[in-house]
């Protein structure tokens, strides 16, 4: 079946990095959402303040009136939401973390914003709420345990499966960045911590193309790990340029036969017969001009449908016979053929 995609609104984005300033202008929500319709996509993506700015300054009555809002536009364009996210790592509660924070009153804050992504995601018609455990590690090896903090995840995530008892959680898990080291950096830490839950089956993972190169690990090997335990809740898709930080460049731009074999184990697998989307998770370069502030996703959405025809005429026949003869070679030559179009 084919592929539905997802994106959220923040790979449209002004081109400032921790570097630099913006190099292009700053493009209104509701713009963004009309244009990912025209683009074809399927869904959209959000963290909570995407869905309701100033999140911390409203009432639970009036996010969730914001929300609704949100929810109208959706409709009238004809996109669904797949998943809302708690922003926990832009708040200064969350400086030290938010779930595994030092302090007590931060810890509860943390909880707060689940709960209400949480809230958003019911009045957007998503079930599933992501959790990119961005600060939940240490900067300073010593100030926090490890065995604490893993704990205090398992805790937090309890207590959101207890909040709404047919949410679905998925932790996107990264190695680093921007904290040093994190308590759940892969998803087979995340594999472990879904089964300390109460209710492992509601916990699963999101694997991005770019955190798994970062942790010094295949995407696709991670993919199907995830999918073997039926725990692959959903995909980010981008392409990664080594061990640097975390570029999220356009799917297939840095190692095409990586993209392909993620595609590959993807449809292999039945990946969105179950409502699964794909989700792209790219930046457009800092040179971008504001005319071409969307090409990184055209081009991101041109490559996974081309990889998907590729791996649509992949001959499982010659694979087998080259298994059967232990002939790896052949078979590694066959594949650099079909991406080439030799």
């Amino acid at each position: 079946m084919p592929f539905k995609f997802s994106v959220g609104p923040w790979n449209v984005s002004s081109g400032a990095d921790v570097y630099g300033p913006a190099t292009r202008s700053e493009i209104p929500m509701e713009e963004k959402i009309r244009k990912f319709k025209e683009l074809g996509f399927d869904a959209v993506q959000f963290h909570d303040d995407d869905a309701v700015p100033n999140i911390n300054e409203l009432t639970e009555e009036e996010i969730k009136a914001e929300a609704r809002k949100v929810r109208a536009l959706l409709d009238e364009v004809g996109l669904k939401a797949e998943f809302v996210a708690p922003r926990l790592w832009m708040d200064p509660h969350c400086v030290d973390g938010g779930f595994t924070s030092n302090s007590e009153e931060d810890r509860k804050f943390a909880l707060w914003r689940a709960f209400r992504s949480i809230d958003i995601a019911r009045e957007l018609g998503a079930d599933l709420i992501v959790l990119w455990l961005a600060r939940e590690g240490t900067l300073c090896t010593e100030s926090k345990s490890a065995v604490v903090g893993t704990k205090r995840i398992v805790e937090a995530l309890d207590a959101m499966l207890d909040y709404d008892k047919s949410i679905r959680i998925a932790i996107e898990p990264k190695p680093n960045e921007p904290i040093d080291r994190s308590f759940c950096g892969t998803l087979g830490h995340v594999m472990g911590v879904s089964a300390a839950t109460k209710d492992p089956s509601r916990v699963g993972g999101l694997l991005e193309s770019a955190h798994a190169v970062l942790a010094g690990l295949d995407p696709a090997n991670e993919m199907g790990f995830a999918l073997a335990f039926n725990k692959l809740f959903s995909v980010h898709l981008n392409d990664q340029n080594g061990l640097k930080f975390d570029e999220d460049r356009s799917f297939g731009a840095e190692n095409l036969r990586q993209s392909f074999d993620q595609i590959k184990i993807l449809k292999e697998n039945g990946y969105g017969s179950r409502g699964e989307y794909v989700g792209l998770d790219v930046k457009a370069m800092r040179t971008t001009r504001d005319d071409a502030a969307y090409e990184h996703l055209k081009n991101s959405l041109a490559v996974v449908k081309a990889l998907e025809a590729k791996a649509d005429k992949y001959d499982y026949a010659f694979e087998n016979k080259c298994i059967r003869e232990r002939n790896y070679e052949a078979l590694e030559m066959y594949v650099l053929n079909l991406l080439m179009g030799i």
